[in-house]
C-alpha cells in the first residue's frame, strides 16, 4: 500500500497494489461552514460545496482513481442538519458517486449524515475502514480490536495548522506525518505505526482574523501517542511540499 499527498491539494492518494485500485482521500470539508463564518462578520463569495465539488471531480479524473474516501466532518453542523447543508450535502454526493465509488467514514460532526446519503454511497462505521495494511479514520475516537496487520492510519479531525509568527507559512494548513510505538494505540501490538494526519480539505478551516477561521480540534489518537512521548519521528509538510518542521513542533500544530 502506497500513499502520498497529492501536492498543492489537501489530498491524499493511495494506492492498493494488490488490488489494482486508487482511492483519493479528503477530510473535514464542513459542508454548511459559511453560516458559521457569517455570524463571525466573515464573507464567504463563492459556494463552498460547489468549489470542493469540483476541486474533488478534476482529482479524481487526474489520478484515475476508483474511489473517493472522506474522513468525517462532511457537514459542519453536529447534531442538528442545517438548510443549507439539506440542500448542499445530497447534491455533493451524488455528483460525486457519478465519479467515483464514494466511502464514508462519519465524523463528530456527521450526526443524522445518514439522511443526506444516497444508497449509492458506502458508509463505514465510525471506527473506521481498513483497506490492505492501512486504518482509515476520522479521530475523533480510538481505534478499537485487535490491529495486529495495521501499519498505518490515516486520520483528520485535528485541522492542523502551523502556528509561527514571521513565518510565510503561518495560519496556514499543514500535513503531519508520524512514527510512533504501536502498543501505545494498540496494548497488545509491538513494533511501530505511522500516522498521516491529513489536513481540512475546506481552505476555509485554516487561519484566524481575516482571512479564514481556525478551530482546533483534539484527537485522543494522538494525545496518547503525545502523552506517552511515543513519538519516534515526525515531519510537518506543507501543502506544497515543503517540510517546515518536526517533532518540536508537533503540539504546537496538534
Amino acid at each position: 500500500m502506497k500513499v502520498r499527498p497529492l501536492h498543492p491539494h489537501a489530498a491524499l492518494l493511495v494506492e492498493d497494489d494488490d488490488k489494482d485500485k486508487r482511492y483519493v482521500v479528503v477530510s473535514d470539508l464542513h459542508i454548511g461552514l459559511e453560516a458559521e463564518l457569517g455570524a463571525k462578520g466573515i464573507t464567504v463569495q463563492s459556494s463552498l460545496m460547489r468549489e470542493m465539488q469540483d476541486e474533488l471531480l478534476s482529482l479524481l479524473s487526474k489520478e484515475k482513481a476508483d474511489g473517493l474516501i472522506l474522513l468525517g466532518d462532511i457537514k459542519n453542523t453536529v447534531g442538528a442538519i442545517s438548510k443549507q447543508e439539506w440542500d448542499d450535502v445530497p447534491a455533493f454526493f451524488k455528483s460525486l458517486s457519478s465519479a467515483a465509488d464514494v466511502y464514508l467514514v462519519p465524523g463528530n460532526h456527521d450526526g443524522n449524515i445518514r439522511h443526506l446519503v444516497p444508497d449509492s454511497v458506502n458508509v463505514a462505521a465510525s471506527k473506521g475502514m481498513v483497506i490492505g495494511d492501512t486504518l482509515f479514520v476520522h479521530g475523533h475516537s480510538m481505534p478499537s480490536g485487535t490491529r495486529s496487520h495495521v501499519r498505518r492510519i490515516v486520520m483528520g479531525h485535528v485541522h492542523p495548522v502551523f502556528l509561527k509568527k514571521g513565518s510565510v507559512v503561518n495560519g496556514e494548513r499543514v500535513w503531519i506525518s508520524i512514527q510512533a510505538k504501536k502498543e501505545t494505540l494498540f496494548s497488545s501490538e509491538q513494533g511501530a505505526i505511522d500516522i498521516v494526519v491529513v489536513p481540512s480539505f475546506n481552505r476555509y478551516l485554516y487561519s484566524s482574523g481575516e482571512r479564514g477561521y481556525y478551530r482546533k480540534s483534539t484527537s485522543p489518537i494522538t494525545s496518547r501517542i503525545m502523552d506517552a512521548k511515543a513519538v519516534e519521528r515526525c515531519m510537518v509538510i506543507t501543502l506544497d511540499g515543503s517540510i517546515v518542521g518536526d517533532e518540536s513542533v508537533l503540539e504546537s500544530v496538534l
